[in-house]
């Protein structure tokens, strides 16, 4: 496996982010034909139809944000005592989860000091990422 590093720990996954997507996208579009198609005595059925490709569609997105949004506060209070064991201090409340969510990947001798200054300069999650010099794999991200 390739060590992880800025340019490659991003996830993606072609069977969910592509092929689940366009299934989805084609099932709606197939629907929305159907329903400008259909007779009236079919019309009901195709109804059902386009509300269920909107579901699925409403589903892709919800689905996926709420794992995240449950592992960002997972990550949270991992980097929260993480700062806590390495420094003996609580960090400080300035931090958003966004910021956590960047400095998860910096290594234990650079993030006290990493932790204080996104605080200190406000970083964003990117520019965290960026100033990581010793990287930290997570390979558990969703």
């Amino acid at each position: 496996m390739k060590q992880q590093n800025y340019k490659n720990h991003s996830k993606f996954v072609v069977g969910y982010h592509v092929v689940t997507l366009l299934a989805i996208l084609a099932f709606l579009g197939g629907s929305i034909r159907n329903i400008l198609k259909s007779s009236e005595d079919n019309l009901y059925s195709a109804s059902l139809l386009l509300l269920l490709g909107f579901i699925l569609l409403f589903m892709f997105f919800f689905i996926r944000s709420f794992a995240l949004r449950a592992q960002d506060r997972a990550i949270r209070a991992e980097e929260k005592l993480r700062y806590f064991i390495l420094t003996g201090k609580t960090v400080s409340n300035k931090l958003t989860t966004r910021q956590f969510v960047g400095l998860r990947f910096a290594s234990d001798e650079e993030f006290p000091a990493l932790a204080d200054k996104a605080a200190m300069e406000d970083l964003a999650e990117n520019d965290i990422k960026k100033a990581i010099i010793n990287w930290k794999t997570d390979e558990y991200r969703v």
